[in-house]
């Protein structure tokens, strides 16, 4: 006979998702060893429409007996919905069905089973689910289980439903059994949970005295559930006959981050935070497919600061490094605020405007110990991918062409499936650690050298000396070039014929717009592309060697003003200059093998599109389903017209503000004529919560220094890599934010103007290394400079001074 009843310690993994969300949870809590009442669930299946089939109802009978013959004939039950779209990250759908509770007798718990059951097509039902724009045929399992025969009733919220404010957990209650609370028929106590944070402080209780000597429990409860869950909780809880009972769990959906259903990504909504895209802004400048950010989520999974919470997150499609992580962390283990501010600044590259606050997440105080050794298990896996950096930098373009070949020849989706599964998958996930080795081995010593360089002879000069870093004897080669300027000074080479053009498209083929995005084609994928770089040079040339050579002259003339105002010094501090051209070129070197992974993974997505028929609308699946669809389960195929929808949305919107504290809606920031690009805070300041970091009836636009120089010029104001052949020699060039693609432009600009980067980007990098002045980082030059400006850029001083608006 078929198994159409199952207790909650009997529920397989395999079953669970058609328990429905409150059965699946119950289960899998009772199964963990938390004080859940003992129940079971009768599945969907068991069910002919609404009518319970006679096979089911004999085994809901046998259940029934072994439940009173453990817990006495003195048993009652609560009948519960367990719809499969219930108790979800997407929708609720709280006090909508129906809850019998406190039945004894057979026929009791029959007409109860019905009435839930039937509930499913309630008009309150209907009209929920055409407001969170959910199917209206709702499937659903049913809960039976023992009645716990409550003294105090509750609820509690890990988080402020509203703000996502973590510092305190807030909960109302009543004396006797909960139904009327949920539903609302009964005025209740408030209380509070101040969360356990430091090494001494405990949780601390408000509210009634009735239930003080029960919060410890309360709140170790909910802290477990948050943690076990992942996401903020909204708890279901009673104490009977003084025992504290879980009743239900679910996700505070206002505190999501992810609607899969429509493809909705926003990090920003699960909590009160502080986000950054000032260095992730310029690797990934657009918004992001959802196999592009799950691949992403893969491949970062080990490299989680603060265990438990995700280092970056997803805001509109694009990729936000969460600071509030970092700041925690950093006053966690005794650093001041200013120390952190330092730490943001220096390292991540992000200046907090004055009077921002930093959201800090509540951490319990064993947490210090658990953050300690995990960073020991990062440093250890950081320090071992350095040493292992050269072999990676060798072997990587080999292993790609051999699996991007076993790609090629794989004929059936198993093959494929195993494929990531063996190979790439982890060999992504192993090679994050050679970028994550290679760019702090690069900033830590940088950023340290420029601080003292800049005290010493001034941020002018200090740039100069750490920016001679293609000069070495082998630069003819470009073996001592680097990785970034490969492009560009190769496409000279093939012009002059000192290189073919097969060799180009090896070395530099999978580099160009957008490259970390999987639905775009690499250069090397189109035929005609080196044709068009190279009418572009060729009705524009510039010789990049000279201004290479240019710029290794500027770096002898500092070298001497050095010499000449710190003698003693200059040895060591030449040995520790010598040291940035080496670890810079590491750095690019391993960057550009990271992308030409990215590469691999797009190969894998265009295989799985072709053999399973879905073509490019493979990009709009999230890894795991594409390996899904690979297995046979094709659930989330749905999903994908939808999901194309919200991401043309979220490419019609400009690019979101640098730096966001709080709850950001990216379309309600789009639509406000006074926005801002540059900051937003949604608790602090007025005016929508935004602000410029610059006034905009000021001449001047602030930004962080890129690249010395000086330059007087007119602006052109581009979006896009493509538009590149609109710049002409000695413009200005003003965008949102570069990647590669742009650098082929640089050698045309007189100087570069970025709303998004640092001066450790790569760009930067590019500019200073080929003398080119750069203001990174402006926030909102795009909105204020238009093609036709005239400005005067001092990219020592990061400003850009407006002497005339010709441009409209």
């Amino acid at each position: 006979m078929k198994h159409l009843v199952h207790f909650f310690g009997e529920l397989r993994t395999e079953h669970k998702r058609f328990a429905g969300g409150k059965g699946g949870t119950l289960a899998h809590l009772y199964q963990k060893g938390y004080p859940v009442p003992n129940g079971f669930i009768i599945m969907p299946t068991a069910f002919k429409n609404d009518e319970l089939m006679p096979e089911a109802w004999t085994q809901v009978q046998a259940y029934l007996g072994q439940m009173r013959c453990k817990a006495g004939d003195g048993i009652t039950f609560a009948v519960r919905s367990s719809a499969l779209c219930e108790d979800s990250p997407m929708a609720s759908f709280a006090g909508q069905f129906a809850t019998v509770l406190d039945v004894s007798a057979d026929n009791e718990v029959r007409q109860a089973i019905q009435t839930v059951r039937r509930s499913r097509h309630s008009e309150g039902v209907m009209s929920y689910s055409e407001v969170k724009g959910i199917n209206m045929d709702h499937d659903m399992a049913v809960v039976v289980q023992q009645l716990a025969r409550a003294d105090i009733s509750g609820v509690l919220f890990t988080a402020d439903p509203v703000t996502g404010n973590r510092n305190d957990m807030t909960g109302n209650f009543i004396f006797g059994l909960g139904e009327k609370l949920v539903s609302g028929q009964a005025n209740p106590y408030t209380f509070t949970l101040g969360r356990a944070t430091g090494i001494w402080r405990r949780c601390v209780y408000d509210g009634p005295p009735e239930l003080k000597r029960f919060a410890v429990k309360l709140y170790k409860l909910a802290s477990r559930l948050e943690k076990e869950l992942g996401c903020p909780q909204d708890i279901e809880w009673a104490i009977a006959s003084g025992m504290l009972c879980l009743l239900q769990s679910r996700p505070v959906t206002t505190l999501i981050g992810h609607n899969p259903a429509v493809g909705e990504w926003n990090d920003s909504m699960t909590g009160d935070c502080l986000w950054s895209n000032v260095n992730f802004g310029e690797a990934i400048p657009r918004v992001m497919t959802p196999i592009t950010w799950t691949v992403q989520q893969h491949i970062y999974e080990s490299w989680k600061l603060l265990p438990g919470y995700q280092s970056s997150g997803n805001i509109g499609g694009r990729i936000y490094l969460n600071l509030s992580i970092y700041a925690s962390v950093l006053r966690a283990l005794g650093k001041s605020r200013q120390d952190t501010l330092q730490f943001l600044e220096g390292m991540l590259y992000t200046r907090i405007p004055e009077g921002m606050e930093i959201p800090l997440i509540p951490l319990p105080r064993w947490s210090v110990l658990s953050i300690l050794l995990n960073f020991t298990r990062m440093q250890m896996k950081q320090n071992r991918a350095v040493r292992e950096l050269p072999r990676f930098i060798a072997a990587n373009p080999g292993w790609c062409e051999r699996v991007r070949e076993q790609i090629r020849e794989t004929k059936e989706k198993a093959g494929l499936n195993s494929l990531w599964h063996n190979e790439i998958g982890p060999h992504l996930t192993h090679s994050v650690w050679s970028v994550i080795g290679s760019v702090s081995r690069f900033a830590d010593h940088t950023i340290k050298l420029r601080r003292e360089l800049s005290g010493l002879v001034g941020p002018d000069d200090a740039y100069m000396l750490i920016s001679n870093l293609s000069s070495s004897s082998d630069a003819g080669d470009g073996s001592g070039l680097l990785a970034s300027l490969g492009p560009v000074l190769g496409i000279a080479r093939v012009a002059r014929r000192e290189m073919d053009r097969a060799t180009y498209i090896a070395q530099y083929g999978h580099r160009g717009p957008d490259e970390f995005e999987l639905s775009v084609p690499r250069p090397a994928e189109d035929p005609g592309w080196l044709d068009e770089q190279l009418a572009q040079f060729r009705e524009s040339p510039v010789d990049v060697e000279a201004l290479l050579s240019k710029q290794r002259g500027e770096f002898a003339a500092a070298w001497n003003r050095f010499q000449a105002g710190h003698p003693r010094k200059a040895r060591a501090m030449r040995r520790r200059i010598d040291e940035v051209a080496p670890r810079a070129r590491l750095r690019e070197a391993v960057r550009s093998e990271y992308v030409r992974d990215r590469w691999v993974a797009r190969a894998f997505a265009l295989r799985a599109g072709l053999l399973t028929g879905l073509g490019d609308d493979i990009f709009f699946l999230s890894i795991e389903e594409v390996l899904d669809v690979l297995s046979g389960d094709e659930t989330a195929v749905k999903y994908i017209s939808a999901r194309k929808e919200t991401y043309r949305r979220y490419l019609a919107l400009p690019a979101y503000p640098s730096i966001i504290r709080g709850r950001f809606d990216p379309f309600r920031w789009g639509a406000d004529p006074n926005r801002r690009n540059d900051i937003y805070d949604a608790y602090t300041f007025t005016s929508g919560s935004t602000y410029d970091s610059s006034d905009a009836k000021s001449e001047a636009i602030t930004g962080s220094a890129g690249s010395a120089g000086r330059i007087e010029g007119v602006v052109r104001r581009l979006d896009r890599p493509e538009e590149g052949d609109q710049l002409q020699k000695g413009e200005i060039l003003v965008t949102s934010q570069t990647d590669i693609a742009w650098t082929l432009l640089f050698p045309r600009a007189a100087a570069i103007v970025t709303d998004v980067g640092a001066p450790l980007s790569h760009a930067a990098i590019v500019a200073r290394e080929l003398g080119i002045p750069a203001v990174v980082g402006c926030g909102n030059a795009t909105m204020r400079l238009h093609t036709g400006d005239r400005v005067l850029v001092d990219g020592g001083q990061g400003i850009v001074m407006v002497l005339n608006g010709a441009g409209g």
